[in-house]
């Protein structure tokens, strides 16, 4: 079974699925017609989703994203009875999802390690959080359910450490700044976020690291971890990630994706309870892009 939370208000829930797993308005109201519970009911097409809705997806599509181990060279940062700590590369989808099914970073998963948390169901075992396809970076994974518990826990109360670099458009003057904006659905895009009215709290703070003709370097660090949270904010504030394809408001480098790498995440550990923080250089697709910049200096 597939389960997905709903993060936002009154819209069809055929439309909200066709956008969410990337298929046809017609093959999803066939699966909410066979298929498919809200809050463990069945509903009409013309159903209005509410943010919180739990979207329970049964049997058919179980089948057609059935997550499959897959030999690949993940790499593994830490690993131990309870948690693995992987630095993501460019380009790998966390879990699979329709019309995405293999090659993802959960089908690696599963064939690196028997054993991973059930909490988030067999499309996402494991899953604590998740990062962009195009994002690079440290993710924890849960073993077992009650490490899941216990680190799921630490991210809703906001005292797991998250890092991140980003290259972005511009040339910022402060040192510092703290962007506190919400974000929801795009009111006029609802396959991207925005800062709206509404939405759910989001809050990103960032340090200059190094200012260039055109671009800064700057550090992140998030309070809440909000879908697209650090490109949405940027891009918000006029400093739009480079390369960003969704966000970026600028012609594309190149194919990589986002100039944007999670390089230090720290955490309690669930049995030792004991504080682990980890770190990771930037990928080559990154400092390739960075090079450009230093170059016009």
């Amino acid at each position: 079974m597939q389960e997905i939370i709903v993060e936002i208000n009154d819209e069809r829930i055929d439309t909200f699925l066709a956008k969410t797993l990337d298929i046809s308005r017609s093959k999803a109201a066939k699966m909410i017609e066979d298929n498919v519970l809200v809050n463990n009911k069945k509903v009409k097409n013309s159903y209005l989703v509410k943010e919180n809705d739990k979207i329970s997806i049964t049997e058919y599509e179980e089948e057609e994203i059935k997550a499959i181990p897959e030999k690949m060279d993940l790499d593994i940062v830490y690993e131990d009875d309870d948690v693995i700590v992987v630095n993501k590369e460019n380009g790998i989808v966390v879990h699979p999802a329709i019309g995405n099914t293999h090659h993802t970073l959960v089908n690696g998963l599963l064939y690196h390690s028997k054993e991973l948390s059930s909490k988030n169901g067999e499309f996402r075992p494991g899953i604590v959080h998740r990062i962009d396809a195009y994002t690079t970076g440290l993710l924890m994974i849960a073993k077992n359910d009650k490490a899941h518990d216990f680190l799921a826990k630490q991210l809703n109360e906001k005292t797991v450490h998250r890092k991140y670099i980003a290259l972005v458009w511009g040339v910022i003057n402060n040192d510092t700044g703290t962007i506190d904006a919400p974000i929801g659905r795009d009111n006029l895009d609802r396959k991207k976020m925005a800062v709206v009215s509404g939405g759910k709290e989001a809050i990103t703070h960032f340090k200059v690291l190094k200012r260039y003709k055109n671009a800064t370097l700057i550090e992140l660090k998030l309070e809440t971890g909000r879908t697209h949270q650090i490109r949405v904010h940027m891009n918000y504030i006029g400093y739009p990630v480079v390369n960003d394809p969704v966000y970026g408001r600028r012609k594309l480098i190149d194919n990589t994706g986002q100039c944007l790498h999670a390089k230090e995440l720290g955490f309690i550990h669930p049995t030792t309870k004991k504080y682990m923080e980890f770190s990771c250089e930037l990928p080559v697709c990154f400092t390739n892009i960075l090079k450009k910049f230093e170059e016009e200096i």
